[in-house]
């Protein structure tokens, strides 16, 4: 099994709020055979992923970043 955490550091308790909101709603497809489970603690946010391939992770990170990007440009734009 492959496995990754990472942890995205916000500039305040609320905007790591406002992104940890957003993105724990996107869940991934039974298909993707990825588990993904989220935090919050403070103003950091943790994202573990767990695949039995390699490929799948690479996947679920990869649109997880994506949709962080989306998250955090939103909040630059609207607060």
């Amino acid at each position: 099994m492959y496995s990754m955490e990472v942890r995205i550091p916000f500039p305040s308790e609320r905007e790591a709020g406002i992104a940890f909101n957003s993105l724990r709603v996107e869940v991934e497809p039974g298909r993707s055979k990825v588990r993904r489970e989220l935090t919050l603690q403070g103003a950091g946010l943790t994202a573990q992923f767990k695949a039995e391939e390699l490929r799948n992770l690479r996947v679920a990170v990869t649109n997880f970043f994506e949709h962080v990007i989306l998250a955090t440009e939103t909040i630059r734009q609207f607060g």
